[in-house]
């Protein structure tokens, strides 16, 4: 795998069919036009928004990367609330970010808040009957996660810095390469390449995610060569919980995430509030680098209900 580059200077060259005429700016006088009219041949997501507004800013960026993903087989328009109040108020906008999909000239669908992006690319499949997902840009993507979860981080590192060269603002790319460089032990440049991230890619939950699971494999190679001696500490003393957290460390090292997992379990139920609730706090880092649907995760998540609620 090759050393990335953060994309700098002169623009990389867009996908066809994902130029700047899939999004645009409306206002009250445009939104006829540019939404009504254009729906009648291409779905149109709305994005009503405001400067201020925290969420939208959390919003609208992911909302960009999955249209301009979608390589034409869907339009966005931003609208914002504070310039062209007459249309948020026609359509019944009670907060913001608000999007309303519209298509054959109606409101047909939408959401509000800063949703995940699975739930954008969702509407959207909805919206085209999944011809967004079938872009070469989605392609690539699922193409490079197969070959990352097959242990092949060369290839899906190759894939993940083609599609940035393409679109240099798709975060799901970003902490694709992420991952790949970790899973390749590579820790210095995958710290170096995170720290060059954008703003944009750091307000990314994906890229998050993936920034916890670099400091939790930072954590690991430092105690994984003494894992026998943590394991004999907590044999010698149950409730020597530093030697619990240090033991979950380098269980998580080694692959063993169930087992660093179940030390914090211990840890939480022979006493959760020691050092302000740290083996707590440690447990949802692992949360996080693993997600929340992971097999692990989700026991783990049962297992500390338990403990809290017993």
């Amino acid at each position: 795998m090759e050393s990335f580059i953060m994309p700098n200077g002169a623009p990389a060259a867009a996908p066809a069919g994902a130029g700047a005429d899939v999004i645009k700016d409306g206002t009250t006088a445009t939104f006829m036009a540019d939404v009504v009219d254009a729906s009648m041949t291409t779905p149109v997501l709305v994005d009503f928004w405001a400067p201020w507004c925290g969420p939208c800013k959390q919003l609208t960026p992911t909302l960009e990367r999955v249209v301009r993903n979608a390589r034409g087989a869907v339009k966005l328009v931003k609208i914002n609330v504070d310039e062209s109040p007459e249309i948020s108020q026609q359509l019944r906008i009670q907060s913001i970010p608000t999007v309303y999909a519209f298509k054959d000239g109606q409101p047909v669908d939408g959401f509000q808040g800063a949703v995940p992006e699975s739930q954008i690319q969702q509407l959207i499949d909805r919206l085209t009957g999944g011809a967004a997902s079938d872009s070469p840009v989605a392609q690539a993507l699922e193409q490079a996660d197969t070959l990352l979860e097959q242990g092949d981080h060369q290839s899906a590192g190759a894939i993940y810095q083609q599609v940035l060269g393409h679109d240099a603002e798709n975060a799901p790319a970003f902490a694709g390469f992420l991952k790949c460089l970790i899973a390749d032990g590579r820790l210095d440049e995958a710290k170096a390449v995170l720290a060059q991230a954008t703003d944009a890619f750091k307000a990314d939950k994906a890229v998050q995610a993936v920034a916890t699971q670099l400091e939790l494999a930072e954590q690991g190679a430092k105690a994984a060569g003494e894992l026998a001696a943590f394991q004999a500490r907590v044999e010698a003393n149950p409730k020597d919980h530093q030697a619990r957290l240090d033991l979950a460390s380098a269980l998580y090292a080694t692959g063993d995430t169930e087992g660093a997992l179940d030390q914090l379990l211990d840890s939480i139920r022979i006493d959760r509030k020691w050092q302000d609730e740290a083996a707590r706090k440690q447990l949802l880092k692992y949360f996080e680098a693993l997600g929340p649907t992971d097999p692990v995760t989700v026991a783990a998540r049962r297992k500390l209900a338990s403990v809290l609620f017993s």
